[in-house]
């Protein structure tokens, strides 16, 4: 057996390996879009996704979270891989149930997370055959090796898929024709989140600007997502075959793949594109910055002669969004577990914290579900209705609050001076201080840092600072 250790083969991510080239090119979305789609039709995936997953209420935020971390799975630095690689085992650990046929589900489970790098693999391929590059086969052969490595810095081997690339191809058409289903999370991507994906930071302020764009965009990218993939796995879950469909799908891999041949590098990598959506992504510089900057301009000059919207009855329209945009990370209509762990999930992620601050970040989070559970389930379903919460915003309990701030106040001030500084609140919140969290002037004391997340919190102010973090 060819068994393929991290240990073994750590180097495979050196200047030279195509992965790390890959993954920072904008047109890798195109791959990673496809490779969802089949990684959500296997059966373990596809549940985890649709119980765990903010992938659909919060799309661009999960973005980020991948490009960071594949970045971190790549980086020349091996200590950096293996402390992403835990942090990525130890998110994952967390993740188990079951689906509604009584199967058990496991986001450890060895099978399908090589099915996951399985799928990103030959959608790699593709989208080089698509775009017009055709790999040789040392190519190939060096990138199937880069992303056995990815699974084996994950896993600790890489047993689970085929030694070789000639038995990877069978081994992938046996999981296409025999192991993966027509599951919800399928639907949910193709037909839900392209439909209905919410605006991007750079344009949430525009909401009627952003949904006449989705309404061409998302059709015509669950299009090209759909003919982009192996007509056998179409055929097995009943996806259509649309006119015109595989000629849109040809365009777009063929303008990808051009475009990141002959333009500037700048103007191709994922980076750049990231930063032009979310202006809080990166420094603020690149190709794309100015077209950023005059669109925020515009957006600027638009909101000064928009009416403000009503405020009739405010109170009661404001704990039932901020249920949906906040509380809801899962987008399924309920409060549970798996929504406020996705919270820890992703404050832990943006501070690369390690094992033990983490495990502080989830039992504070746990500790508050508990008393979440006592106060507002009524039914005692194990989950809080919105009903059920807006009925009694006005007194939710706050001691567990209390307790995820202290840890999320102990975590963010790594230097340990009881105080928050500009560097560690751009850690925290992605943006320089902002004027609604008071401190003084150039730091944040706890009672102001801890007063501050209550608030937001229990729904009863408004922060930009908190809602870039969670919503």
């Amino acid at each position: 057996m060819n068994q393929t250790t991290a240990e073994e083969t750590v180097d495979v991510f050196g200047p030279n390996s195509m992965l790390r080239r890959l993954v920072n090119e904008a047109r890798w979305g195109l791959a990673v879009t496809r490779a969802t789609v089949l990684e959500a039709a296997h059966p373990q995936i596809g549940t985890a996704l649709i119980g765990n997953s903010t992938f659909v209420t919060h799309p661009w935020r999960r973005l980020r979270n991948t490009v960071v971390s594949a970045q971190r799975m790549l980086d020349p630095d091996r200590h950096v891989r293996s402390r992403e690689a835990a942090r990525l085992n130890r998110l994952h650990a967390r993740i188990s149930g079951t689906d509604p046929q009584g199967r058990r589900y496991d986001a450890m489970d060895a099978e399908a997370r090589a099915w996951v790098v399985a799928t990103l693999f030959e959608s790699a391929v593709t989208m080089y055959r698509l775009g017009g590059e055709s790999l040789d086969g040392p190519a190939v052969e060096q990138l199937y090796t880069e992303f056995r490595t990815l699974l084996a810095l994950l896993e600790g081997n890489s047993d689970q898929l085929p030694a070789t690339l000639q038995e990877f191809w069978p081994y992938y058409d046996d999981m296409i024709d025999h192991r993966l289903e027509s599951t919800e999370a399928v639907r949910v991507i193709l037909y839900r989140l392209f439909a209905n994906v919410p605006a991007p930071p750079l344009l949430r302020s525009h909401p009627a600007v952003w949904a006449a764009g989705r309404a061409v965009a998302g059709p015509v990218a669950a299009a090209v997502t759909i003919a982009s993939l192996p007509e056998s796995f179409c055929r097995r879950v009943a996806l259509p075959d649309l006119p015109g469909a595989r000629a849109l799908m040809h365009g777009a891999y063929l303008t990808a793949g051009f475009a990141t041949r002959l333009l500037p590098n700048g103007w191709v990598q994922v980076g750049s594109f990231m930063s032009l959506l979310d202006p809080d992504h990166a420094g603020g510089s690149g190709p794309w910055e100015n077209v950023r900057r005059k669109a925020g301009q515009a957006a600027a000059m638009l909101r000064l002669i928009t009416p403000a919207p009503d405020e009739v009855n405010q109170a009661t329209r404001s704990a039932d969004q901020f249920f949906a945009e906040v509380l809801d990370q899962t987008g399924d209509g309920y409060l549970a577990w798996p929504d406020l762990a996705a919270m820890a999930r992703e404050i832990a992620t943006r501070l690369d914290l390690d094992e033990q601050d983490e495990e502080r970040l989830y039992n504070a989070y746990a500790a508050w579900w508990r008393e979440l559970q006592t106060n507002l389930d009524a039914d005692g379903d194990g989950r809080v209705t919105r009903q059920e919460y807006a009925a009694s915003a006005p007194s939710l309990p706050s001691s567990g609050l209390v307790k995820i701030a202290d840890v999320l106040f102990d975590v963010t001030d790594v230097d340990d001076d009881q105080t928050i500084d500009a560097q560690e609140y751009q850690t925290l919140f992605r943006t320089a201080f902002h004027r609604d969290l008071t401190g003084r002037g150039d730091s944040y004391s706890r009672s102001a840092f801890v007063r501050q997340f209550l608030s937001f919190m229990s729904g009863q102010q408004h922060s930009v600072a908190y809602n870039s973090l969670l919503s």
